[in-house]
């Protein structure tokens, strides 16, 4: 991608209704560049209706992407139960490539009491047959593992970069709140996002920094980790660092907020980027 742009999780608050359409023309209005539609229950969408989203999001230039549904745990005890969390992910592909979606972000696992490196060869297991069968489909979705809020949860920095670098057709969602609630409160300054940044680029390629996914709200948080998303001006995450960081590395791709009034953090975070970095 050519820019960094910025947009918002679901339909923002202010839409004339409650569709994606109304979301998209929201998202318009606001002067932002992106929806990521909130599938977190599954992707229940006809294909007529799918594709006429997608046709009016490119007459708005509105870029789409698109969540998939909450209860994916590819790492579940059970094969049926992992098979219902691949399914979630190929319904969400299948639509999303109807609608002329980007990327589908998805929450891998939990460890279930697993070695995390157990852990890890199971859900490696799962997203390549899920990704096997998209390739053979022909579905040019890019399947985008993110990075948990939670030490229980699969989902490190590392095991995210791990897994985009050993299975083809993934890329990484980095949700830098979720990683500063996952550390405790740690992962908080210019220095650390710049590193994480550098991890991207040393697993994956100069090319990754230049359609990076990235998720960026408030969050709040215990010794356990997330607890929930919050407005930027109420949590202690240092937004702007992130930002300074994301303009001197030339970082391009969406940056997607997750605050609760998530159109006036996304405004917030495109005015102050552009200071930064001298643009807009």
């Amino acid at each position: 991608m050519s820019e960094l742009l910025f947009g918002v999780a679901g339909v923002p608050k202010g839409a004339r209704g409650t569709s994606s359409e109304a979301g998209v023309d929201r998202v318009r209005e606001l002067g932002l560049d992106a929806i990521e539609l909130a599938w977190v229950r599954g992707a229940r969408m006809g294909e007529e209706a799918a594709r006429s989203l997608g046709e009016h999001a490119r007459r708005r230039g509105v870029l789409l992407t698109a969540h998939a549904a909450y209860y994916i745990n590819l790492n579940a005890e059970t094969k049926e139960k992992r098979a219902k969390s691949r399914n979630y992910i190929l319904q969400a592909a299948r639509t999303g490539a109807l609608c002329g979606v980007r990327s589908v972000v998805f929450h891998a696992a939990s460890y279930m009491g697993r070695d995390p490196e157990d852990a890890y060869r199971v859900v490696k297991d799962q997203v390549e047959e899920v990704a096997g069968i998209l390739r053979e489909e022909g579905n040019p979705v890019t399947l985008r593992p993110e990075t948990t809020g939670k030490p229980s949860q699969f989902g490190s920095l590392e095991e995210v970069l791990r897994l985009c670098a050993e299975v083809e057709g993934l890329a990484p969602c980095i949700d830098l709140a979720h990683l500063h609630a996952r550390s405790g409160g740690a992962f908080n300054s210019y220095e650390e996002f710049v590193e994480a940044l550098r991890r991207v680029e040393e697993a994956l390629g100069r090319e990754a920094l230049k359609d990076l996914h990235i998720h960026l709200s408030g969050i709040s948080y215990t010794s356990k980790g997330e607890r929930k998303h919050l407005m930027l001006s109420d949590s202690d995450l240092h937004y702007g660092k992130v930002l300074e960081a994301l303009c001197r590395l030339g970082v391009r791709g969406v940056v997607i907020c997750e605050s609760p009034d998530q159109a006036a953090d996304a405004q917030l975070l495109q005015h102050t980027y552009r200071e930064l970095c001298g643009s807009g």
